[in-house]
């Protein structure tokens, strides 16, 4: 892997200056299956998550994008550990996840701010009870490897990870339905075009059969 200069973060003017700045530093079968694949993310996507700054790409060859990433395992009864099985996208296909809620972070947000919005924005309204942080459960890592919504995209995933208490959770398997995932974009119709989550569906696992 060629790096010129990994400091060096690109911008966009729009999806299709994106797509024609990749193209020649992706393999071409790869990047072709971008919303093609099921279970995978087309470059608008990518184009929206670097113009609200929850994505960088360095300028390489491949790029790696880097993405800070909130998580939090909420615990519940028995010590049971709530994860994501799997999402339901905009496309008819469904995504497989089994890992516990997180949310890209926006610029500036700190991860206990991260953990709240994620768990108002994809559990909703179920999740209308207290939210207690686990004290002491703070974690820091650094994953890198291929990103699965983006094939043949390197990506390094700085992870913020907490431990929660949920008040008012369902003690069953339950779903929660997205609501406006780019409601904050200021480019409508790139976000019109972009593959989004429509549902999410959650259940209650033993905590060793999660890994963080």
């Amino acid at each position: 892997m060629s790096v010129s200069n990994p400091n060096n973060r690109r911008r966009f003017a729009n999806p299709d200056s994106l797509s024609d700045w990749l193209k020649p530093r992706l393999p071409s079968d790869s990047f072709s299956s971008w919303g093609v694949k099921p279970g995978t993310k087309n470059v608008h996507n990518l184009w929206l998550e670097i113009s609200q700054g929850e994505t960088s790409l360095a300028d390489s060859t491949p790029p790696i994008r880097t993405v800070n990433v909130a998580t939090v395992k909420i615990i519940g009864k028995n010590n049971r550990v709530l994860i994501e099985s799997h999402q339901e996208l905009s496309d008819g296909t469904v995504r497989s996840r089994h890992r516990p809620l997180s949310e890209k972070m926006k610029p500036d947000e700190s991860p206990d701010s991260a953990v709240l919005r994620a768990i108002r924005e994809e559990l909703g309204s179920i999740a209308g009870g207290e939210v207690r942080i686990v004290s002491g459960s703070y974690r820091e890592k650094v994953e890198e490897r291929c990103s699965a919504s983006y094939p043949g995209l390197p990506a390094r995933y700085m992870l913020y990870s907490v431990d929660a208490i949920v008040d008012g959770l369902p003690d069953d398997d339950f779903v929660t339905e997205e609501g406006d995932e780019y409601g904050d974009s200021e480019d409508k119709k790139v976000a019109d075009q972009a593959v989004t989550v429509r549902k999410h569906f959650w259940k209650w696992v033993s905590p060793d059969s999660v890994e963080l």
